[in-house]
């Protein structure tokens, strides 16, 4: 099972680096469209589409490198017990408000294609296309988020500890 939820988190964030270089493809079509005087409609918009699903996609990998930015100021004042259920409260509060996030995303998503939703850019995407990266991003997070909960539970979770003042200047 392990190794099956570090395969979904790797993918999702190589799904996220295609992304980004979607980005750079775009912002490229666009520069020389203007050098050589030629015109790709819906650059920018398609930029904005990849630079959002790399964003999401890339949420969980970065969750489970520990990488989020957290606020550990009264967490590295608790020891045992007390610093074990802050982390259980805390990890049961970013369950539920990723699951809000999933559930919202999917739904955004859907009603997006029901409603045949499109761009008001000139390029009239249907919305439920890049909406897609939102919400596969939001489940694969709220996934790894459930990961962490058991692991705290389980007592197997590595406990984080703030480098901060090692990067310091």
């Amino acid at each position: 099972m392990r190794r099956s939820l570090d395969r979904l988190y790797d993918a999702a964030v190589w799904l996220a680096a295609l992304l980004m270089i979607g980005v750079l493809v775009m912002v490229l079509l666009s520069i020389f469209g203007r050098m050589l005087n030629f015109h790709v409609r819906g650059t920018d918009a398609y930029a904005g589409y990849c630079m959002a699903g790399a964003g999401f996609l890339a949420l969980a990998h970065t969750l489970k490198k520990n990488e989020h930015i957290r606020v550990t100021l009264l967490l590295n004042a608790l020891h045992g017990a007390s610093r074990r259920g802050l982390e259980i409260w805390a990890l049961t509060a970013a369950v539920f408000l990723a699951g809000l996030f999933a559930y919202f995303s999917v739904r955004l998503a859907y009603q997006s294609f029901t409603f045949n939703d499109v761009s008001t850019g000139n390029d009239a995407t249907p919305l439920w296309i890049p909406q897609l990266s939102m919400a596969l991003g939001a489940i694969i997070l709220l996934i790894a988020f459930i990961d962490e909960w058991v692991l705290q539970l389980r007592g197997e979770r590595k406990p984080v500890e703030s480098e901060e003042a090692l990067h310091n200047e």
